[in-house]
Parts: structure tokens; sequence; C-alpha cells
């Protein structure tokens, strides 16, 4: 059991955790999230013992062996097989003892302690631990020639993949994963999602994934206000949970402002008074025993939404048998070769489309997606864009080219040349960059907030195919959620690469994926994805391609049995969507328009309820104006409910369009 009693904790100025109490049960899988900068990543270094708190006391079994992902890799000459190895550190300090004992001169004479420690390394399973730690790096990605290669050689994320390796394959009853699928593709997440749900001791994950967190937790420990807020369920079920709390909490802080005005109106009222001075004596000891509650401060939502395409081509691209992959250069920079990685691409894309992306790492996913981008160039075929095609291309490499002596001002300035500053800087104000954030250089820029900016550049140049290569890296929770609404609500072309399902359920309609250097149609959904996985890649079936997702009623009966049919359907299906968009449209823009004049009004009657809770207004020089403001009241009341009325209307007529 982990114990948290009464735990503070300060960085620098800044308070994390305030009186914290919290308890977790043996065999918990405990989900920790928060805001960034709430402290996530503090509490870990606490339960290292790398950080003490400055009040209270965390407590679990002194016996516990505890695991986690360290965050520096050495540049080693060891093979990555044997660097996987070293993380079983009970099991190196055997070998390393028995391999002593071996080379000592008098070796008969410790042969007590030889058969001990053969008994302790069996114990140990040292004898199927190559085999398991090569089915590990499998399952994180790595094939069997790169287990051989040295540690140095790879690239930081892979060599974090590596320590993640390590972790997974130290025994341990407490095991910290700080962001596990940062550096993962789908494959490598899916397959350590079944790791994970098969561990048997306490797992505590730090993830933005919503997906992955749903398939592993059974408990959500929340840091907000400076507290550990414990749910039980999974993500999906904190969310439920959260937002009743939220509810309760506006309305039981409404009902005390209330109680609070009513009973200070009578003191202010009455105080003076002889013949009512022991009542308002009475409410005063009232008001002061009350207990303040804290309003309502649910965290801002932040949300943005792609700008309608300029123009919209059809097709937007078609590709006849290209091959995509890297050119080969001589000491000149000249072209004398390619490494092809992608084969014989026959691919068009068409307005309105939103594709998913799949494929293995190593694939060729990325190196398609940059073909069509055309920052490659195709090493054979032809590659032919329509008139007035306009990409946003969003990659972490890209991330990276950021100038961090510059400011997000100065980078969008660059793009935008003739528009005014002001302009600007209100543009970037709605995706969370406000005040002097707008001015300052971004090298000490969060990875979330540079990706961020990243995406505030592509939604200012309006394009209509949008190419997006893992665009949730290093986002938090809510700026996942709102590029996931965004992207739903984008009318241009879509070609997503990600590791997140909820963003590939949420925002692609068909599944193309890249294997054995081919590109063809996925008949599927991600179950189905996930179920060929582990029949082929992750397990020990064929890498054949799988075949079309068995039919679950009739009609998709009919469309297995026919391609030409199918392919139909879609035709029709993204005419039927086009239909609806257009029939939504005007409907969601009188429902933006009819929220703003219901916050205008909601804010006029708060001023007007806020006089007439004032004392004086009842005093007979303020009658007339007394009289107004009743009126006022009576006229803001009624408007509201009209426009309250019509918006339930409309959103009555929208249900009605997606159903």
């Amino acid at each position: 059991m982990i114990r948290f009693q009464n735990v503070s904790l300060m960085r620098g100025t800044k308070p994390l955790l305030e009186d914290a109490d919290l308890t977790l049960n043996p065999g918990d899988k405990i989900g920790l999230i928060g805001a960034n900068g709430a402290g996530k990543s503090s509490l870990f270094a606490m339960l290292r013992n790398e950080l003490h708190p400055d009040q209270g006391a965390i407590d679990f079994p002194s016996k516990w062996r505890m695991a986690y992902v360290a965050q520096e890799t050495p540049a080693l000459d060891r093979p990555a097989l044997e660097y996987a190895i070293d993380g079983d550190v009970n099991l190196r300090r055997l070998q390393g003892e028995l391999e002593e004992l071996e080379a000592h001169p008098d070796l008969d004479a410790h042969g007590m302690r030889l058969g001990e420690l053969h008994g302790a390394l069996a114990d140990a399973d040292a004898y199927t631990v190559q085999s398991r730690a090569e089915q590990l790096l499998i399952g994180l990605g790595f094939s069997l020639e790169q287990m051989q290669r040295p540690v140095a050689s790879f690239s930081g994320g892979w060599r974090m993949r590596l320590n993640l390796a390590q972790a997974l394959m130290c025994p341990s009853d407490l095991l910290l994963l700080d962001e596990p699928t940062n550096h993962l593709d789908l494959d490598a997440i899916i397959w350590l999602e079944d790791w994970l749900k098969r561990y048997p001791g306490t797992l505590i994950i730090i993830s933005h994934d919503r997906d992955f967190l749903d398939e592993i937790v059974n408990v959500i420990v929340h840091i907000d206000e400076r507290k550990l807020k414990r749910y039980s369920g999974n993500y999906s079920g904190f969310e439920r949970q959260r937002a009743a709390q939220l509810v309760l909490a506006a309305a039981a802080y409404e009902k005390q402002q209330r109680t609070r005005a009513h009973l200070q109106s009578f003191v202010d009222r009455f105080k003076a008074k002889a013949t009512k001075a022991r009542q308002a004596q009475s409410r005063m000891k009232a008001l002061a025993k009350m207990e303040e509650l804290a309003p309502l401060r649910a965290a801002a939502e932040f949300s943005f939404e792609f700008r309608e395409p300029l123009s919209a081509p059809n097709p937007l691209l078609v590709m006849e048998d290209v091959d995509a992959g890297y050119p080969i250069l001589d000491a000149h920079g000249d072209k004398v070769d390619g490494k092809a990685i992608v084969h014989r691409v026959n691919f068009s894309l068409q307005i309105g489309q939103r594709i998913g992306l799949l494929g293995v790492n190593g694939a060729g996913k990325s190196t398609l997606v940059k073909t069509i981008a055309g920052e490659l160039a195709p090493l054979t075929g032809k590659a032919t864009l329509g008139k007035g095609l306009s990409i946003g291309y969003f990659a972490q490499h890209q991330v990276e080219m950021l100038r961090h002596d510059e400011s997000p001002l100065w980078h969008l300035m660059k793009i935008a040349p003739n528009v005014r500053e002001q302009e600007l800087r209100n543009f970037l104000g709605s995706f969370n960059f406000p005040g002097d954030m707008v001015t300052s250089k971004i090298a000490p820029f969060s990875g979330g907030e540079k990706a961020r900016l990243a995406l505030a550049l592509i939604v200012w140049q309006r394009p209509n195919l949008l190419l997006l290569d893992e665009p949730t890296n290093h986002l938090d929770l809510e700026t996942r959620e709102a590029l996931t609404l965004a992207l739903a609500q984008f009318e241009g072309t879509l070609v997503l690469v990600s590791h997140d399902r909820h963003l590939l359920r949420a925002t692609t309609e068909e599944f193309i994926i890249v294997a054995d250097g081919k590109l063809q149609p996925f008949d599927g959904d991600l179950d189905d994805y996930k179920e060929w996985l582990f029949q082929t890649k992750l397990g020990k079936g064929t890498n054949t391609l799988p075949a079309p997702a068995p039919a679950r009623d009739a009609k998709a009966a009919e469309a297995a049995a026919a391609p030409a049919d199918r392919k139909e359907q879609k035709r029709l299906e993204a005419g039927e969507r086009q239909r609806l968009a257009a029939l939504r449209k005007p409907i969601e823009n009188r429902i933006k328009r009819l929220e703003e004049q219901m916050a205008k009004l909601n804010a006029k009657k708060a001023e007007i309820d806020a006089q007439l809770l004032d004392p004086v207004i009842y005093e007979a020089e303020n009658k007339d104006k007394l009289k107004t403001l009743v009126a006022d009241q009576a006229f803001a009341t009624r408007d509201l409910e009209q426009l309250e009325s019509e918006w339930l209307e409309l959103q009555e007529q929208l249900e009605g369009l997606a159903a």
C-alpha cells in the first residue's frame, strides 16, 4: 500500500501540493493526470526518493522493488540486447558473482556457494533471459539485427525505447512510467498495452493518451488545486465523475452566494435599528460561521478551428507508379541512386477524404507522407498536383526547425508580413500564447507549446490538404481534445499518421496500410488492425496483409463480396456527408450567434441582479430607478427564454441530421 499523508511540496516559489492525502492499494493500475506543471513528475521523483516533501510523509513497503524509465541513455558500445538485459540488476549481480567465482583458482573450495548461485540464477529465470529480452525488444519495434547494434548508434527516440525495455526487464513490485508512449508507434503501444495489462505489480502511469489509459488503469489520480484526488475506474469514468462534481460544485457555490447575499442584505439594512439589532447580530454570526466555498474553477477549455480552405481542387494529388524513398548522394551532393521504401504507389487524394495511415514501425508511413508533402521527390514515377493545392504539413522535425531564438509573433509575421500586428497577436492568443509570451523567445517553451505554435502556423495558411505525422507527441490531454474537435470539423482533406487511437477514430473515415513495401486499402477498423498485429508482427503468424474484416451483418457481407459496389458506396457516402455538412453549416452559424447573444444577455441580467441586491436601491429616492431595473430584469429574462428555446430547437435539428 502507498500512503501520502499531509504531503506539501514547493518547487522554487510555486506550491505543487498542499496537505495532500492519498491511499493506493497493491496491484492498482493508476493513471496520474493533471495540467502541465501540476507536479506529476515531481510526485514520481518523491516516490523514487530523489525529492523530499516539505511536509508530511510518503510510505510504501520497504521491500518493494521499484522500476522506472531512465531519462538519459549513455552512448555505449554495448549491444542493445545486452543493454536491455542490464535492466535486471539482480540477475546481472548474480552473473557477475558467478563469473568471479568460476575464475577463482580454488573453485572446489567454493562448491556450496557455486550451487547457491546456480539456484538463485534459476529462480531469476537466467536461462530464458535472452529470449525474454528479444521478445520484449521485438514488441517495442526492434529487429533482430538492430538488437546487436551498439546503443550509441540509435537516435534519441530509439534510446528511450531501450530505457523502457530496461524498466520492463527489471522484476518489480512498483513500476513508474512517465509518458511511455511518446516515442512509440501504434504497433508498439498496442504491444505495451497488452504487456502492462498482465503486469502483476502496482503500476503508476503518466500519460496523455486517453485510449491507452482506458485500456490499462482502474484508478485515476488527478492533481488538482494542489490536492491528490482519487477516482475509481479508467479515464472515461474519471471524465464522467469529474463533470458531475463540477456541476454539483457550481450549484453549491451559487446557492451559498445567494444565501450570503441575503444574510448580508439583512445585516446592512437593519444592524443600526434597535428593534432588529438582535436578528442582525445572529445573521452576522451565521455569516462568520459559514465556510467559504471556493468559486468554481474548472480549467479554461482550449479550442481552435481550421479556417475554411480558399480553394478545393479535385483531385488534389495523383501518384502514378511512384517509388517513395530517399536519394543516395555522392560526395558532391549529387544524386547517384535512391533507396526505395514504398514501391509502385498508385494513389489519388479526393476532396473531403479523411485517411488514417497504418503500418508497423519502419514500414514507410513517414516516407510516404514526406513524398506527398513534396519534401521528398519521387524516385520513380509521376506525382501530379491539383491546381490550387495548399498543403499543411505537421511532423516532429518541423517543430524542431522552429527558430528557438525567435518569438511566436516573429514566426507568424514571416508567413503573414502584410497583416496588422494586432490581428496576428489576437490569432496567437487564441492558441494560448497570451501577453508577453507572444513576443518571448521560444527556446524555454515546452515541447507541447512548440507543437501548438507549429499547428497555429498551419491553421493560419488555410490548407485544403492536411498531412499530420504524429501531431499529438508532447500535447497534453486538453490540447489533444482541441485538435480532435478541430480536425473533426476540418472541411478539407486529411491524411493522418498517429498512435492516438482516439484521434484516429474521431477524425478519419478510412484506413490505408503501408506494409511489405506496398500501399493498399485496409478493410477494417482499429480493432481489426490490433488483431492482425498480434497474429503477425507481434506474434508468430505470417506477415500477410489482413483479409477484409468479417461481415458483421448482411449489408457488410454485401460490401465484402463486391469491391466495386463498396467503392460506389463510399462515393455516395462522401456525397451524403457533403450534403449534410451544407445543411449543418447555417444551423451551426445561427447557434453560434445565439450563444453570443445569450452570453451578452446573461451578463446584462447579472448586472441588474447585482444592483437589485444593493439595499440602497430600495430607498424612497430610488423608486423610479427600481421600477426600471425590475422591468429590465423581466425583459432580459423573457428574451433569454426565447433565445434558449430557439437554441434548443436548433440543437434538436442538428441531432436529427446526425442521426
